[in-house]
């Protein structure tokens, strides 16, 4: 089942095309990666996805859901999360609060409730605070026991990276966008972070990775989509798109890949 389609999507900057009559789908339940050299346009497409840039031309569908152009806010809320390349958790709040915050658009809140915190709040907190540390121990010890109560600015750069994995996987996403999650680990951790990302599709996520590490890539993949000036250049499995002759070239430069 497709669960997320992108049709003819087009994003023009000025005269630059960013993302250039782009259209794939995501099928529940896989890894799509999106790889390209730096400026191909990939965050951009995430971007899209995710409502920060409306689009100059085409579509966006979560299920049978017209997506394009809405708010960020109302993105999420309607089940696609992210992470971003550049880290974004909340450095003085606890790793448990990072994840609540993330539950936001799931926990039901009005003003009554937060001035009389009646006995559905306060059953809602205990619940909500249940399943953040259940999602947190997915990384096993690193982020829970006694570090729950820790600041995230406490947590080594690649627990911040799997803390940042843990909120976008609070509010139980129908798509999960992870831009570079294995950005700045050193090989130990990237086989780690790639083992996790192929458990977290296990338990029924669809995922679209953008990571420049093509062991990561390989070994997490259901299939591959390159971009090369925010053109689609191949589609295919890991092995076929990194042999394909247009990557290559897009890659190590046209002269290079002829030699090649």
């Amino acid at each position: 089942m497709k669960i997320l389609r992108v049709e003819n999507l087009t994003k023009r900057f000025g005269g630059l095309y960013a993302v250039n009559n782009l259209s794939f789908s995501l099928k529940k339940g896989e890894i799509l990666s999106i790889i390209g050299p730096n400026g191909s346009g990939k965050t951009t497409l995430f971007n899209l996805i995710t409502g920060i840039y409306p689009p100059t031309e085409g579509k966006i569908f979560l299920k049978d859901d017209d997506i394009t152009g809405l708010r960020p806010d109302k993105i999420a809320h309607k089940g696609i999360k992210r992470t971003f390349q550049t880290l974004r958790v909340f450095p003085n709040m606890t790793i448990l609060e990072n994840v609540l915050v993330g539950m936001h658009p799931i926990i039901e809140e009005n003003i009554f409730n937060s001035i009389f915190h009646p006995p559905i709040m306060k059953r809602q907190q205990k619940e909500a605070t249940e399943k953040a540390i259940s999602i947190l121990s997915f990384f096993g010890t690193r982020l829970t026991g006694t570090r729950l109560h820790h600041p995230a600015n406490s947590l080594s750069y690649a627990n911040r990276r799997r803390l940042e994995i843990c909120r976008a996987l609070a509010s139980d996403p129908k798509v999960l966008l992870l831009d570079e999650p294995a950005a700045g680990m050193n090989p130990k951790e990237s086989l780690e972070i790639m083992d996790q990302i192929k458990q977290i599709r296990d338990k029924g996520y669809s995922i679209i990775l953008i990571e420049h590490d093509m062991k990561v890539v390989k070994g997490a993949s259901n299939r591959v989509i390159a971009l090369d000036y925010g053109e689609k250049i191949a589609e295919g499995t890991p092995k076929e798109v990194s042999e394909h002759p247009r990557v290559i070239e897009a890659y190590l430069g046209k002269k290079v890949a002829k030699n090649a």
